[in-house]
Formats: C-alpha cells, structure tokens, sequence
C-alpha cells in the first residue's frame, strides 16, 4: 500500500470515529436522506417519506468542531474565523456543509446523501408528480435540444427531476460537460466531463468553469444551480451562442417567479437586461414544489417562459 493510499486510510478512520457509531449508521440506512448536526448539539435526520426528525441524539460541540475539522483537512480547505465555513464531499461520497463560529453560535454541519436510485420520468409518472403529457414534454426538450431549467423551493427535488432528464436517452449519446458545486448530479452520457468548483488556493468559480468549458467541444452543457449573477449569465450566453440543450437548476417559489428571479441575478452584472435573451436562452421552466398531496409539477414553455408561455400541470390541477 502507498503511503497516499495508508494515509487516506488513517483519516477515514478518525473521521468514523469522529461522526460515531449513531451517525454511521443512520448514513447506512437506505431510507435516510440527510444528517444535520444542529449548534445545540441535536442530530436532526431527513427521511425520505417521513421529513425530518430530532433523533435524540446530542453530539458535543467539540465533536462537531473535530468532524469538521478532519473533514476540511481531507477536502483540503481551511477552516477559520476570517472563513469559517467548509463545503465539501466525504469520502464516501456525501455532501458535507459546516459552519464554525462566529457565524454561527457553536459548530453546525449537515451531510446529504448521493441518491442511491435514480428516479426516471416514468416513475415520477407512476407516482403522480408527473403526468404523461408531461413527462412526453420533458422527453421531447431533452430530444429537441431545447435549454431546461427546474426551478423549485429549498428540499422540493430539483435535484432528483434533474437526475431523471439526465438519465434520458437523448443524453447518452452527447457529450455533456457538468458543472457543480459539490457532485450531486449523475449523467447517463459516456463522453462525460464532470468539474467541480474550488474556493482555495485560487478560487474557480462556475461562470469560469462555463467560459472553459466552451473550449471542450461540448455538446450540451449541464449546470448544477444558478446561484448567482455570473453564472446565470454566462450560462445563458453559452446556451444561446452554439450550446443548445443545456439543464440547470434554480431557487424560485413559483414558475411565474423564475422570470423575476433570473433579472435579479443578472442585474447584478448587466446594467440594462435585454427581454429577448431570457426569451431565447431558456426554452422550458419545469417547476417542482412539495404540496400536502406530494410533490407537483408545472411546466412552462415558449418564447416567454415565466411571463405567460404554454401551461402544462401536475396531474389533478387546472
């Protein structure tokens, strides 16, 4: 064994030992969506099916602080109080998120778990957050090349309806380069290039990771989340410029509201926004929302997504 390879062993080890027997195996366990370790010390765990809960369980807050700390010297990031928070992904694959003092009373984090099955629209159809007409026009963008966005609230599933376009034939073929922030995203293409950003040494953001990825020859390219000004923007010119049949993800509490809420982000790097790029940058809005019912979905499209365009709803809505 290699000294990297016995010492990417020994860390392993500490951090099991640090996250503890209770965590691990709630880790384990299929039907466990996330683990949050609160700053009061409660472990709160998300089921699917059955949200979240208060386990009982209490971890110390210098446990906290040793699991994040092992965990930031893994992903290679530091942790202080000029920068006291740490994005990464476990060896095993989990989300890891974490916050230290002082922008957070004691030490916080919380790990989400990779899906272990990959939803397709046919099961989103099965269980009635789809409708066939529905799912048919979601198949017919991927095939058509037509530029997606899945809008939704926090915890709605845009990941997960993310996953299942991924998975569409019509992506297989193509070369896709895939552009995140932490990997949560999985792709049925064989001519893959998946890139993550980085905050240290030199930070490299998404929009950087858009503008190079315009010189790997892609065919489509797939962006985890619109999180800001720069990515949203460059994302849709590399949409709009020669990359038809791209997919991302966005934050919004309605389908109406995705107009608004791309004009916000890109005010923040373009003094005047022309009405025609969003009209011809995003061709289909497919938004996901938890209901009392279960999850819904509406989508819109044509050339005014999210100021008017055809309406498509969720099975049983008008």
């Amino acid at each position: 064994m290699t000294p990297e390879a016995e010492s990417a062993l020994r860390r392993r080890a500490a951090l099991d030992h640090a996250l503890g027997c209770d965590i691990l195996g709630a880790l384990a366990a299929p039907e466990v969506v996330e683990v949050l370790a609160n700053p009061d010390g409660r472990i709160v765990l998300d089921r699917l099916g059955a949200g979240r809960s208060d386990t009982g369980w209490r971890m110390a807050a210098a446990g906290r602080e040793r699991v994040i700390r092992l965990v930031a010297d893994y992903v290679g990031e530091p942790v202080t109080r000029e920068d006291p928070r740490l994005s990464g992904v476990l060896p095993t694959g989990e989300r890891f998120q974490a916050f230290m003092p002082p922008v957070c009373a004691q030490p916080a984090f919380s790990i989400r778990k990779r899906p272990a099955v990959v939803w397709t629209l046919a099961d989103y159809v099965a269980q009635g957050v789809l409708s066939p007409d529905q799912a048919d026009t979601l198949r017919d963008a991927v095939r058509q090349r037509r530029n997606l966005l899945i809008s939704g609230g926090a915890g709605s599933g845009k990941t997960t309806l993310a996953n299942a376009l991924l998975a569409e034939p019509a992506f297989a073929g193509d070369r896709v380069f895939l552009i995140e922030d932490t990997p949560e995203l999985q792709c049925s293409a064989w001519d893959l290039v998946a890139v993550l950003t980085r905050r240290h040494p030199k930070p490299i953001g998404v929009a950087d990771l858009v503008r190079d990825a315009l010189r790997m020859r892609p065919d489509r390219i797939v962006v985890g989340e619109m999180r800001d000004g720069a990515t949203a923007l460059e994302t849709l010119k590399a949409w709009n410029t020669g990359h038809p049949g791209g997919l991302s993800t966005l934050h919004a509490n309605s389908a109406s509201d995705v107009r608004a809420r791309l004009e916000d982000l890109l005010a923040e790097v373009l003094p005047r926004i022309p009405g025609r790029f969003l009209d011809q940058a995003v061709d289909v809005v497919a938004h996901i929302r938890r209901t009392e019912a279960g999850r819904r979905v509406e989508i819109r499209e044509g050339p005014a997504v999210g100021r008017g365009g055809r309406i498509a709803t969720a099975p049983g809505e008008d």
